[in-house]
């Protein structure tokens, strides 16, 4: 107990590791697009998004009240169906017209770098492109290391054209507003009228009146609708858009609401990617990257959990597609990845090389 303690220790106290500089070339768009939207789902596990609903959980009473009607909703007698079934959009679009990378039942692997297994360190290492490991848990605290959203934004020509909308209210302190400039609006802020125009006070109106239990995570559909009317009313080139409420239920042991957060999530980007689809500026000209902070146990007993000694927690994902995105689907060669080449990515995708810690 006390070597493992120590090791523990000698890892809090490492300095920044920056990891490779650039993606690798499986990740390299064809051509990179004007606009790039980045969502996240806080802590869905690889597991669901590759093979759908896990059928022992689904009949498992203590985690799933209604057996019954979740498996008519979500079971299949196999894997594909059973992803479809759960995440129509991901199967039935992404997969035909875009690339999907971290089923570890081909070999081809993603996993955060940094040893904690949590979600500020995942999301720090996400836009930062840095494994620092002083960064070891989910506090309050502004991160140190400049950010590709800020990096981006930081240019003339995607100036006041980045914009953060997330359900978790940590990612101020994430991206370092106080530090980038970046607009990020977060957990029970309220709307502007100036920023979301007149469903801004629907929304404020939600948030104070009928949320009774206000916590650290806003639900997830006020915070898309926020982004949505963003979007529409003043059109950015980069949005990031940050879902929760999926690690929440998570944490409560809930499997049957997980499941029907990642649900409401897959119709979230359906409607998401047709409105850019359809829509001048942004049809044929945009790349939508959806991605995980960490991953979660890889037992049945341990689903709910991640951390540094939890199996599986390092364990995530990557859902692309594009007009330079290759329409390869579900990638099955065997390959890994690491969360700290994302940062690249992301810029790469509209055109930009990320240089590591300068604006």
């Amino acid at each position: 107990m006390k070597t493992w303690f120590a090791t523990l220790l000698l890892f809090a106290t490492l300095p920044v590791f920056s990891g490779e500089p650039a993606p690798p070339a499986a990740f390299q768009p064809l051509a990179p697009a004007h606009n790039l939207v980045i969502v996240t789902i806080d802590g869905f596990r690889w597991q669901e998004l590759f093979t759908g609903a896990d059928p022992a959980l689904l009949s498992n009473a203590s985690v799933t009240p209604d057996t019954s009607l979740m498996k008519m909703m979500y079971d299949a007698p196999d894997e594909a169906m059973r992803r479809r079934k759960l995440l129509p959009f991901f199967w039935n679009v992404i997969a035909e017209r875009g690339q999907l990378y971290g089923n570890r039942h081909y070999g081809n692997k993603l996993n955060v770098s940094n040893l904690y297994h949590l979600s500020y360190p995942g999301y720090a290492e996400m836009f930062t492109g840095q494994t620092d490991w002083r960064i070891r848990s989910n506090k309050k605290k502004l991160n140190p290391n400049v950010n590709v959203l800020e990096y981006l934004h930081a240019k003339e020509a995607f100036r006041d054209k980045v914009v953060a909308f997330t359900s978790w209210d940590v990612f101020p302190y994430i991206l370092n507003k106080k530090r980038s400039g970046l607009p990020v609006n977060s957990g029970y802020d309220e709307q502007d009228e100036e920023a979301t125009g007149e469903l801004a006070a629907s929304i404020n109106h939600v948030q104070s009146q009928t949320v009774c239990h206000e916590g650290a995570t806003r639900h997830d559909q006020l915070t898309f609708m926020a982004a949505r009317a963003y979007l529409e009313r003043h059109r950015p080139r980069v949005l990031f858009i940050g879902l929760g409420e999926s690690d929440e239920y998570a944490h409560t042991g809930r499997y049957d609401l997980y499941l029907q957060q990642a649900a409401k999530a897959d119709q979230m980007l359906a409607d998401l990617w047709y409105w850019l689809q359809t829509t001048p500026g942004y049809r044929n000209n945009t790349t939508l990257l959806i991605t995980t902070d960490h991953g979660r146990g890889n037992r049945t007993a341990t689903w709910s959990k991640h951390d540094l000694v939890t199996r599986g927690s390092s364990q995530t994902w990557l859902a692309m597609i594009g007009p330079g995105i290759p329409a390869t689907g579900e990638v099955k060669q065997e390959q890994q990845f690491y969360q700290r080449q994302l940062a690249g990515l992301i810029a790469g995708l509209v055109g930009e090389q990320f240089a590591f810690g300068k604006l």
